[in-house]
């Protein structure tokens, strides 16, 4: 196994989750809380938090990918685990809300429910478990 492949694949799918997570809760956002599953709401700064960190976190670990620097590598895994941190975050907009007047759960068009949301941001913990691996082992 080619550690670069493996790592490069993990480096687009992350990119494809923060992109994904904009696309499907950046239009639903009312007074700043967002209203997607209609279960839970969540926080518009977090949502801001996932794709601002997640812009400047792919962009610098590329920077690292491409010059080999470890020492980059290990700054930006701060940046990786926030991210995933708040990534589960938004995730958590799925759990149902037992209040008295909350909305029935609305269906999701792209993946019936909370599935998309759930491998993507699940897949993204297991994604920078990967590259803690890979960087504190050197195989950068």
């Amino acid at each position: 196994m080619e550690w670069s492949n493996v790592t490069w694949f993990l480096t687009a799918l992350g990119a494809v989750v923060v992109l994904l997570t904009r696309v499907r809760l950046g239009s639903t956002v009312v007074d700043g809380t967002g209203k997607s599953s209609g279960v839970f709401g969540y926080s518009v700064v977090l949502l801001r938090i996932h794709t601002t960190v997640g812009v400047l976190t792919l962009l610098a670990w590329i920077v690292a990918l491409v010059t080999g620097h470890r020492e980059i590598a290990l700054l930006v895994l701060a940046g990786w685990w926030l991210l995933a941190i708040v990534g589960l975050l938004l995730l958590a907009r799925w759990l149902p809300s037992h209040a008295k007047h909350s909305e029935d759960r609305k269906g999701d068009a792209w993946g019936s429910g909370a599935g998309l949301s759930l491998l993507g941001h699940v897949g993204m913990v297991i994604g920078v478990c990967y590259f803690t691996f890979i960087t504190w082992t050197d195989r950068l």
